[in-house]
């Protein structure tokens, strides 16, 4: 288990070997999420993530492609 410091402007940094496994980099948007019991972070999804999966349905990708303009609008 690893452990970070906040700052006291509320800023964290995720350990090197973690952001390599995720694939975070400079400018990735993270989602986060109130369990109940913690915090959970992790990556949000693009259109990026879609392409050439054929793993979705298209409901599911027509679902998240206006999730995402919602997003955009605001």
């Amino acid at each position: 288990m690893e452990t970070v410091t906040v700052t006291r402007r509320g800023q964290t940094t995720i350990p090197s070997k973690l952001r390599k496994k995720y694939g975070i980099e400079d400018g990735t948007v993270l989602e986060i999420e109130d369990t109940g019991k913690g915090l959970l972070l992790k990556k949000a999804r693009s259109s990026l993530d879609l392409i050439g999966t054929g793993r979705r349905s298209q409901k599911e990708v027509f679902d998240l492609l206006d999730k995402m303009r919602q997003e955009d609008e605001r």
